[in-house]
């Protein structure tokens, strides 16, 4: 991460891409000899380098192809570091036997994924209108050509949190009966003209449609809550999970996660207490420290970012499912227009 140029800011515009709350983290993970760190989100490998310098062990995962194929240099440069082309959901597949003393994720787009046009990541650079971190599956076309407009309007309004989301979907149902969606400059065009911008606003109006369009292509929220069943499970007693968000969703997510595992007892005053469940993580810090003025000031990607960490105790993992969003499956996407 450290060095590229990549993610936008507030105006769509590039900015130097280098990992977020990087010394929160370290502080968090205290990286040494000895101890086996696995980055989930490896990414161009920001947090990997620094947790390498300090001696740890690391195994780093990645979706993308392209980001492992780009990590040459660092492999050579550190034989304790593995990597392996897999999704962070997966996580616990690659632990040690005697499990892992700390996993860290960031949970945003890859700086390399947005200086790509031809990812289609970027509504700043044109480019098709793909958004797949693995370059396989439904992409971002599909969705918005294929999808109903009422689950067009549920995706932009419950993953972007997009307040516009139905007038933008019922726009796009009119346009692509003329002609589908190719570009993402198409896609940010009847954005434009749908919603414009206003002088007061500081985002761009597709910002929240790309973002949602993006999440929902590589379940990303699904794949969070993956990561974190699998990090409880691969985690050794007295280890660390760290993890950095950027939007509302993803820190909602990991904190009803972190929290449902305090076995805190439960239930209403006016009904017998339940018996706490056993806790599988400690919080002896804050629950969340945001990134610091000085470091939003000078890389906007951290303005809203959040770091959640807890410690992992010694109680057996549970078997867990996940909760739904109500959206469409992507196969559902797929079997529409016969892709």
């Amino acid at each position: 991460m450290a060095g590229n140029p990549g993610t936008i800011d507030a105006d769509g515009g590039p900015v130097r891409h280098i990992p977020v709350m990087l010394a929160e983290v370290l502080a968090q993970l205290k990286p040494a000899p000895g101890k086996i760190i696995l980055d989930g989100t490896f990414g161009a490998g920001g947090y990997s380098s620094a947790l390498l310098e300090e001696g740890a062990e690391v195994i780093g995962l990645d979706r993308d192809p392209n980001a492992i194929a780009a990590a040459s240099d660092l492999l050579a440069r550190y034989p304790r570091l593995s990597l392996h082309h897999a999704r962070f959901s997966t996580l616990d597949r690659y632990a040690p036997e005697g499990g892992l003393d700390g996993v860290v994720l960031d949970i945003g787009v890859s700086s390399m994924q947005i200086d790509e046009a031809e990812r289609g990541f970027s509504f700043q650079k044109n480019g098709p209108l793909d958004m797949r971190m693995s370059g396989e599956g439904v992409s971002a076309a599909d969705v918005v050509n294929r999808a109903k407009v009422g689950d067009l309007t549920r995706i932009f309004g419950i993953l972007g949190e997009e307040k516009n989301a139905g007038r933008i979907a019922r726009a796009i149902e009119k346009k692509r009966a003329e002609e589908p969606f190719a570009t993402t400059r198409d896609l940010a065009g009847l954005i434009e003209i749908v919603t414009p911008r206003r002088a007061k606003d500081k985002i761009h109006p597709a910002t929240r449609v790309f973002q949602a369009l993006r999440v929902y292509v590589n379940d990303e929220l699904g794949e969070l809550a993956g990561a974190l069943l699998a990090a409880e499970r691969a985690l050794k007693p007295s280890s660390v999970l760290a993890v950095v968000t950027f939007h509302s969703l993803e820190d909602r997510i990991v904190k009803q996660f972190i929290s449902a595992r305090l076995g805190k007892a439960g239930g209403s005053r006016h009904l017998p207490e339940v018996a706490p469940a056993p806790a599988l993580f400690d919080q002896p810090g804050k629950a969340m420290i945001a990134a610091s003025e000085a470091e939003a000031a000078e890389n906007p990607r951290a303005r809203s970012a959040k770091l959640r960490a807890a410690i992992r105790t010694s109680a057996p993992a549970p078997e867990t499912g996940l909760d739904a969003f109500g959206l469409p499956s992507l196969a559902d996407i797929s079997r529409l227009g016969g892709a």
